[in-house]
């Protein structure tokens, strides 16, 4: 008798076995080749590298060619290639590398318990400059999100032009594709990074494991509502009127009514260009009148007469008076004359007695 719950979960520390030769002894019927391109920039890096990657893919029998002219890298199975699976370890290795992974990184791909996913954010936003803003946001004030989001993950991630390539074991592949699609639309990467740190310390109590963990996770509403944008020229309907609009006058009536329709055609000239006169007379008296503000002076402000302080006061001559006899009396660093005469009497006492 064996619990359900314990059938269904992984044993801490258990790894599936290694595929070895003795699994597959006959090999591979049909060869099998990926080939993919790379950006011009990416030229210098490979042609460094490639011997590593030749050495890599060559421990589990799979050709490796890089064409500089045509920019690309393929891989190939041999007759030796036992594993089926390897080649398409071997076509995400020069995807990641394709990608500005660096090799370090990239040759993990090759263990059992590593995947990969690159994730295309270009097409998600349609202004380049939200995009921008966006993907910086992804990475944080010196790639601190980014960071963040590897530690809780486990996974190793990099923001490159239009895609977003992460390296580690599936659960946080998944982790990383929903913060980085959830940030493409405009939900802001801490709400989630919150929600994987209270996950992570929930998974450590052997006894919340199966439980639902809903009530533990926080719930974020948005708040930036998208107010209704009102309009510039608001429409006032007018008052309902059964009798039509009265019909507007034409120029010939116009005409009409000031006398201009029985003037010549010279007298109509000479008053178009007498009101075109007065016009141009009224625009320059009021660009006169603007440059000749700069000449009038400020108004000034009235001068304040500084009152004389009062130096006449009353001075108390009695007072002054006494000041003066008293400092004629004593006489600055000498003893008065009456403890004089009792010091010199005390020394005439002690030379008797000697």
């Amino acid at each position: 008798t064996v619990d359900e719950s314990e059938l269904l979960t992984v044993p801490d520390g258990w790894k599936e076995p290694a595929f070895t030769r003795e699994d597959n002894p006959k090999g591979l019927l049909e060869e099998s080749s990926f080939a993919t391109l790379f950006p011009k920039y990416r030229e210098a890096y490979l042609r460094e590298c490639w011997p590593l990657v030749q050495k890599a893919l060559g421990e589990h029998y799979v050709n490796a060619t890089l064409d500089l002219i045509e920019g690309s890298m393929t891989v190939t199975t041999t007759k030796k290639t036992f594993d089926p699976y390897v080649i398409i370890r071997a076509r995400d290795l020069i995807k990641l590398l394709a990608r500005s992974v660096p090799f370090e990184q990239a040759v993990r791909i090759l263990q059992d318990d590593v995947a990969c996913d690159i994730i295309k954010i270009g097409s998600l936003v349609r202004k380049r400059e939200t995009f921008i803003k966006r993907r910086g946001r992804l990475l944080g004030p010196k790639g601190s999100t980014l960071k963040a989001l590897e530690l809780l993950t486990n996974c190793y991630i990099m923001v490159q032009g239009n895609t977003v390539s992460a390296l580690g074991p599936f659960s946080g592949l998944k982790e990383v594709r929903k913060v980085v699609l959830d940030t493409m639309k405009n939900i802001h990467p801490i709400y989630n990074i919150k929600t994987l740190m209270i996950k992570r310390e929930l998974s450590k109590d052997p006894e919340l494991r199966t439980q639902s963990w809903e009530r533990f996770l926080p719930k974020f509403k948005r708040k930036n509502l998208k107010k209704r944008k009102e309009p510039k020229k608001k429409n006032t309907k007018k008052e309902y009127t059964p009798f039509p609009p009265p019909q507007p006058e034409s120029q010939i009536d116009k005409e009409l009514a000031s006398g201009e329709y029985f003037l010549k055609e010279r007298q109509k000239k000479r008053k178009r260009m007498e009101e075109i006169k007065a016009k141009q007379a009224d625009a320059v008296k009021k660009r006169q009148e603007e440059r000749n503000k700069a000449f009038i002076p400020p108004k000034e402000k009235p001068a304040v007469k500084t009152k004389k302080a009062s130096t006449e006061k009353k001075i108390d001559i009695n007072a002054i008076k006494e000041k003066v006899k008293n400092a004629k009396k004593k006489k600055l660093g000498a003893l008065p004359m009456e403890e004089v005469k009792l010091k010199m009497a005390a020394d005439e006492k002690k030379k008797k007695k000697k």
